[in-house]
């Protein structure tokens, strides 16, 4: 039985410190099927970073021009430099089965929805407002002053969390990836990814 199954958008965010980057890295390892949805942004490459690996770099006066023409699904201005997730590749991969994973902010969650309705849509807690606070701190490369704005950032981010498809409290973290797995893997069994195979075997039975 040959079927075409459409790509799935699964969409995951988290404030700073909620430990999103390591669950995804996990996802993405144990999954390596699952495409990572790859940025553009104004920024300057950091250290070890490739350009079409890691982000694609541009100047500020390319990424307005390609804004202004509908070239990106989503796209923000944060610190000081643009991000923005390019619409074609996305719209391929998902159109050719490959489902595709999103590590964006909430604003760029709710533009996404506003393109891509049918994504799956995760936001990830951290177990408390204390523990988000010590793992800031904890990373020792932020000031007093820095992690204040990003504990008042996160209640913001936090504030939104009743938006989202899906809630993961990243308390423990092999527990944590086993939920945002399960969430994963009931995703992609959902009938409206498989059209083809839905029309076949309802004309079996029929």
């Amino acid at each position: 039985m040959t079927t075409r199954r459409l790509g799935l958008l699964f969409v995951v965010c988290a404030p700073s410190g909620a430990g999103k980057s390591t669950l995804l890295a996990a996802l993405c390892r144990e999954f390596p099927e699952l495409a990572f949805s790859i940025s553009a942004t104004t920024r300057a490459p950091r250290p070890g970073e490739v350009d079409g690996r890691n982000y694609h770099f541009m100047s500020e006066e390319e990424f307005s021009r390609l804004r202004d023409t509908g070239h990106f699904a989503e796209w923000a201005r944060v610190h000081g430099n643009f991000y923005g997730t390019p619409m074609r590749p996305v719209v391929d991969q998902l159109a050719a089965g490959r489902d595709v994973l999103f590590d964006i902010d909430v604003a760029g969650a709710d533009q996404l929805r506003q393109v891509f309705a049918e994504g799956a849509y995760v936001f990830i807690l951290p177990p408390s407002k204390a523990e988000l606070a010590r793992r800031l701190s904890g990373r020792g490369t932020e000031t007093p002053e820095v992690v204040a704005r990003r504990l008042e950032n996160a209640a913001g981010e936090i504030a939104q969390a009743p938006r989202f498809d899906y809630l993961v409290v990243n308390d423990d973290l092999d527990t944590a990836l086993d939920r945002l797995r399960a969430i994963y893997l009931a995703e992609r069994s959902r009938t409206r990814l498989s059209p083809d195979l839905v029309e076949e075997l309802l004309a079996q039975f029929a």
